[in-house]
């Protein structure tokens, strides 16, 4: 029997956090310098400061096949800082498994546990996959978003 273990990122999980993160950054039709990825990575696996971006690895059977990156940040709307799921990703062959909404459900117990009254994320209009989790697992809200590149 197969089993899904949602846990933080760790130092000596580079090697399988870059195949996961490639993959999801070609999703996107992105691709980083390395600088990008080293910074991103330390930022990750350290220690878990205020404001500094967190993440959590999804293993099946011990292999590693999902990630999630978030999150804690104030809002003016709330006293407890809010959380942001920034990145997700599932392995195209574990997806329909359940990855995807442990990791979710991962971030949800972060943002409980640090006190944060709701979690929220985007993802692209055309991702229908995903989407067909997020809205069981979450509520879609009316807000669009604008961007300016600098």
């Amino acid at each position: 029997m197969s089993r899904v273990v949602v846990r933080p990122l760790h130092k000596d999980d580079e090697g399988e956090w870059r195949r996961l993160w490639t993959a999801y950054l070609a999703f996107y039709e992105t691709v980083l310098p390395e600088e990008i990825f080293a910074s991103t990575f330390a930022r990750l696996a350290g220690e878990a400061t205020e404001g500094e971006y967190r993440g959590l690895l999804a293993t099946l059977d011990g292999k590693p096949v999902g990630l999630a990156h978030y999150l804690f940040h104030r809002s003016c709307w709330t006293i407890n800082s809010i959380c942001y799921l920034q990145d997700l990703y599932a392995d195209p062959d574990v997806r329909g498994t359940g990855i995807g909404r442990a990791l979710i459900e991962g971030v949800y117990a972060k943002a409980k546990e640090a006190g944060a009254p709701e979690v929220y994320w985007m993802t692209q209009e055309f991702n229908a996959t995903a989407r067909t989790l997020y809205d069981r697992i979450a509520e879609k809200t009316p807000f669009i978003v604008y961007q300016k590149n600098l």
